[in-house]
Formats: C-alpha cells, structure tokens, sequence
C-alpha cells in the first residue's frame, strides 16, 4: 500500500471581503501566492507535479474555466501539468486535498497539489450570476437554500445549542497542537526523504 504525505504548505491571509487587501486581486492570482511557495517549500522541480486539484465553490467570473488549471499556470507551473478544479462548497479545498492523496494513493501518481480558495470580493458582486431551475425546484424546494440557512435548520432540528457549536469550534482551532496539521494548498508527495513539517497552530494565522 502506497501512502501519502503532506510534504509541504503555504497559504495567504484572510482580508475582508470587498474592503480588505485581496479585494481586488483576481482569482487565478490570488491562488498562485500560495500554490507557488507551497512548491518552493517542497523543493521540487514544478515540472514533477502531476496534477493540481483546486477546490473552490464560487467558481464564476474571475474563478470561471478551470480556476485549477488558472492557478497553475498563474504560479508558473509548466503547462504540462495537468489541473482539475473541485466544487464541495465549503469543504471544497479540503476535498481537493483529499482527492491528491487518493490520486497519490491509488492513481499512483508522484506529486499532487492540492487546495482551494475563494475570491469574495469579485464573484459576490451585484451582478451575482445564479439563475434557478424551476423544475428542480418543484422536486426539492430547498434546493438553492443558503449554507447559513441550512446550518440553523440542522441545529434547530438537532437542539445544538450555540454554546455547543462554539465549544465545537474552539477544539477544532486547539486539536492542531497535538497533530500535525496544514492550511491552503499543500503538496503531496510518496514519502522519500521529504520531510514533512509540523506547523504549530498559531503559525497559520501568521
């Protein structure tokens, strides 16, 4: 059984949307500041990246036309190298990540890049592009419903207190310091020698 490794990653701050540093920064661009130094990081020849699997759910406007294969090329990668985008709405990068170990694992490819990314700024605009499918609709009437909304109909239906949710939410920020974790894009690699980093918590609010 092949395994998997994180071997490196990188990611970008979180600005706020419409107003923060990002705001203006188009998608492919936003994304290659991380999947470019994730690459560095991993000290490896861009040219031996098999495939780049990128997650993102708002994949419209900028992030339009494979934002993958956008960010790839945008971080200088050879376009040689294959490139998927994923949409798992907020779990999206996650998933993209999952995907490049399974590819590792089971495709038997060398190296993966995984991540994701969302550019609030330029897609959540007054011109939001979403048209629904009334016939959709007729055999699932909450089929567009929002993720917030969604979220306070399985806590209703549940009894999840709120107090319950932000006991839930500060263990996922403290769990990290006993494990080895990463955030944003991260590159996959077969365990040869790399090593594989253990970022303490508070370096990826850095």
């Amino acid at each position: 059984m092949r395994s998997a490794v994180i071997v490196s990653t990188a990611r970008t701050p979180i600005g706020k949307a419409v107003r923060g540093a990002f705001n203006a920064t188009k998608a492919p661009t936003l994304g290659a500041l991380s999947l470019r130094e994730a690459v560095i990081r991993a000290g490896i020849d861009p040219a031996e990246v098999d495939d780049v699997v990128y997650g993102s759910a708002l994949q419209q406007g900028a992030a339009a036309n494979n934002i993958g294969r956008l960010v790839a090329l945008r971080a200088g990668l050879p376009y040689t190298v294959a490139a998927q985008s994923m949409d798992r709405q907020c779990s999206s990068g996650v998933m993209a990540i999952a995907t490049a170990a399974k590819q590792i694992v089971v495709d038997r490819m060398n190296v993966v890049v995984g991540g994701g990314q969302e550019s609030i700024s330029l897609i959540e605009t007054p011109d939001f592009r979403i048209d629904f499918d009334s016939e959709l609709i007729a055999l699932h009437d909450d089929i567009y419903m929002p993720m917030i909304q969604t979220a306070e109909t399985v806590a209703n239906r549940y009894g999840i207190s709120r107090d319950a949710q932000d006991e839930y939410g500060v263990l996922g920020i403290f769990r990290p310091k006993t494990t080895k974790c990463s955030g944003g894009p991260a590159v996959c690699g077969l365990q040869r020698g790399i090593t594989f980093f253990e970022i303490p918590i508070w370096a990826l609010f850095e």
